[in-house]
């Protein structure tokens, strides 16, 4: 029997997740092919209703479905409760869906694999955006022991539903004074969609990062985005995305054909090469 997998997005033309599934289904033997879905928003009850009818065992959610999927979502897990978005459903045989979110692990796999000292607990960190990817980063960075939270984001009133459920180590700003709050942290976490493919880069200000500071952007595509560059030329210890994407899709995978895959040093190369 082959078996369906794939990723929703809207775009998702970017996605670099067939590939990494695609490796993986052939390394462990399972017959099956993982494919991207354009699904527009309006669309995506009607679409994830329908998966597990066409022999679909799971998919990744991405941009702008992550809220969505937890409300479609028949069992929701602690974790993506917590961090009210899912990026990961499963299509179970009962004709139940379940959700997850691994985006705070690969976010947290991802730094520690990059910079194995870096302590959580060592200062503040400042975060970019409040979508769902950004939960699931303010999700970890919190359980890491981080003391506060700088959120800035476009719309006020978006992050300060952040605020309201993850609590007063979550402070809130005006996208304004993003460059003020960077010299007072010691990690800062681009967690919006700013410099992907087919969108604006971050307008971040110059000279405001201080030396030695771990800058992540999980952003993936471009591998090295404006912003990285920038903090690189500053002096900053910069952190890619294409680890957080490597170390959440294998938690997607486990979710689904209950297998922990390895991140070959071959599929890291292809994934930066393709």
């Amino acid at each position: 029997m082959v078996t369906l997998a794939g990723v929703i997005g809207y775009p998702i033309e970017h996605s670099k997740s067939p590939m990494i599934h695609g490796y993986w289904l052939h390394k462990y033997g399972i017959s099956g092919h993982y494919v991207p879905l354009n699904v527009k928003p309006t669309d995506f009850r009607n679409v994830i209703r329908t998966l597990g009818h066409m022999g679909f065992r799971g998919v990744n959610v991405t941009v702008p479905h992550k809220e969505a999927a937890i409300q479609y979502s028949d069992k929701i897990s602690d974790n993506a409760a917590m961090i009210r978005a899912a990026n990961t459903l499963a299509f179970r045989p009962d004709g139940l869906i379940h959700a997850d979110n691994s985006d705070g692990y690969g976010f947290h796999q991802n730094i520690v694999e990059t910079l194995p000292d870096w302590v959580a607990s060592d200062g503040p960190a400042l975060v970019i955006g409040a979508g769902g990817a950004a939960r699931a980063v303010i999700h970890s960075l919190l359980s890491e022991g981080v003391p506060e939270i700088y959120l800035v984001n476009r719309t006020i009133e978006r992050a300060g539903l952040l605020r309201r459920d993850f609590g007063n180590r979550v402070k809130i700003f005006q996208i304004s004074r993003t460059g003020d709050l960077a010299g007072h942290v010691n990690t800062v976490v681009n967690a919006s969609s700013m410099g992907m493919v087919g969108m604006p880069d971050l307008k971040f200000p110059p000279g405001k990062l201080r030396k030695g500071t771990v800058v992540c952007d999980i952003v993936y595509a471009p591998r090295e985005t404006a912003f990285l560059k920038l903090a690189s030329r500053e002096g900053c210890r910069i952190v890619g995305g294409l680890g957080m994407l490597l170390h959440q899709a294998a938690y997607s995978f486990n979710f689904w054909f209950g297998i922990l895959p390895e991140i070959t040093p071959r599929l890291k190369a292809m994934v930066e090469d393709g």
